[in-house]
């Protein structure tokens, strides 16, 4: 059974239809990296695994329970109780600028009442990324590279089973994109699941096991990396690889 199941997706903001018949599914363990032009609806497809943008059509599934079903949502504990299994870091870090590294990863396990061990796991994760001396400092003293490896731990703080990246390294200098993606690949090789929107082509490249290729709001073209890369079928594909493809 595939952890998360999209069938038949659509999205639109008014008249202007942004996701078109959108159906994939996603395997335990699969790290799949979501590529495309901007404006193509990668975004806004993975917010809406999250509950982040309300759909128009379609049922998403995750781990077998659907939280929308032919477009209409189930009641509120069924959407947060199924969507808290996933994390999210997105483009802009969005860490609250009044906490400190700790309060920010400390926030929800606190507001949710977690009984474990938080201060254990808050240690444990800053040292997975590289941060453990960081504990106590605000993010405006940090770099973006940090913040968004903040970012990242402080997505892991509830244990979610699956993990989305909106262009986690599109607001980084080059310099600080490396030390983002590093976390990430490590992730992958613990995993992890996760899905990416990315335009790292390297990245998508090397670490994802899937690639899915979206344009005007729909799928366009999937399959491994090998395939996608090496072998495209669509002209549309064909095109954005030979302007991304350094």
């Amino acid at each position: 059974m595939p952890i998360i199941d999209v069938q038949h997706l659509k999205k639109s903001f008014g008249d202007n239809e942004v996701l078109t018949d959108i159906t994939f599914q996603v395997e335990k363990n699969d790290v799949i990296a979501i590529i495309g032009p901007s404006g193509s609806g990668k975004s806004t497809m993975l917010r809406s695994l999250i509950h982040l943008e309300e759909i128009n059509g379609g049922t998403i599934s995750i781990d077998g329970e659907a939280f929308v079903e032919n477009g209409v949502y189930k009641k509120v504990d069924t959407i947060k109780r199924v969507t808290s299994k996933m994390g999210m870091v997105f483009q802009q870090f969005n860490l609250f600028p009044h906490l400190t590294v700790k309060g920010n990863l400390q926030l929800a396990p606190k507001m949710l009442g977690v009984k474990e061990d938080v201060e254990a796991h808050t240690k444990d994760l800053l040292m997975k990324v590289g941060l453990s001396s960081k504990e106590n400092a605000y993010p405006k003293s940090l770099s973006g590279g940090q913040q968004q490896r903040v970012a990242i731990a402080r997505a892991l703080m509830m244990n979610p089973d699956i993990l989305l990246f909106d262009e986690p390294t599109s607001a980084l200098d080059p310099e600080l994109t490396g030390e983002v993606l590093s976390v990430m690949k490590e992730l992958a090789e613990e995993h992890m699941t996760m899905i990416v929107v990315t335009h790292e082509m390297g990245f998508a490249r090397s670490v994802a096991n899937k690639v899915v290729f979206m344009d005007g709001g729909e799928i366009v073209e999937a399959g491994t990396p090998e395939e996608l890369f090496g072998n495209p079928q669509h002209e549309r594909t064909k095109a954005f690889l030979a302007k991304n493809l350094k």
